[in-house]
Parts: C-alpha cells; structure tokens; sequence
C-alpha cells in the first residue's frame, strides 16, 4: 500500500534523527527543546523570516514568537539581522551553530539518496524526482516554501 510506504520512509527519517539527538544528549551535546527543534527547521526553511512572517507561518502569537526566538537567539542557534531596505525590520538567519546541529539530518538524508542513485537507475531516480517535484508543487499546497 502507497500510503504504509510513504508513512514508512518519513517515519524512519524522523527515527533516525531522534536516535542521533538523544545520543548526543548524552554526551551533552544538544541543546534544543523539542518545541525549540521545530521552530529552528521552519526558520531555516522560511529562509531568513522576520519574526511577524514566522508568527505567522506558525500560526503562534507575536509575543509567543518573539519569546521563542529570543530563546533562540541566547542560545546561540539564531541571530537577528537587521534589513537594509527597512531599518525596522530584522530578519532571523540560522548560526553555524545550528548547522551543525541540523547537519545530523541532512547527513542522514544524503546517505539515503546515495543509496537510491546505486539501486536505481537513471531513469527510476529521475521519475522519483519528477514525482517528489509534483508532490511538494501541487499536492502540498498548505505549506509555501521560499525555495521549494
């Protein structure tokens, strides 16, 4: 069944950094909470948000974002820079800090599509990236990405 497949697939994604931030935790390596976790991944994925677009995307409060991504901020995984165009304005931009945190993921997701390119050919891995494309374009309309 599609649906077992596709459920599958993310859910190994999701174990797989859980298994890798609950071994750094040991070691006192990590640092974000879980609600901290989700709000990093939508700040990097928004692409330089000012806190109003991340209220917003979050559906969360002003005030409840501001005291979010100060947390952020003192934790070292973000920082505030301000906009040329408006002076007012500040954009949030993911730290090298967060990057190497968030790099636990990505690792994980390149080891995969290492694995597809040798076990398919050419022309499957092609057909998966037209389908990937379609999905995340037309069948996920709820969720706009700046970079998609």
């Amino acid at each position: 069944m599609l649906e077992q497949a596709f459920f599958n697939v993310y859910t190994k994604f999701k174990l797989h950094f859980y298994q890798e931030i609950f071994r750094r935790f040991q070691t006192r390596e990590a640092s974000l909470t879980t609600v901290e976790t989700f709000c990093m991944e939508t700040i990097q994925a928004l692409g330089r948000p000012t806190i109003s677009e991340f209220a917003a995307f979050m559906r969360i409060s002003l005030p409840n974002a501001t005291y979010k991504v100060n947390s952020l901020v003192k934790k070292g995984y973000i920082q505030k820079k301000q906009s040329q165009e408006d002076q007012r304005e500040y954009h949030l931009e993911v730290t090298q800090k967060y990057l190497d945190y968030y790099s636990i993921s990505v690792t994980y997701m390149v080891e995969v599509m290492n694995r597809i390119s040798r076990r398919f050919s050419s022309e499957e891995c092609a057909k998966l990236e037209e389908m990937l494309r379609i999905v995340s374009k037309e069948l996920m309309p709820e969720v706009t990405l700046p970079n998609p």
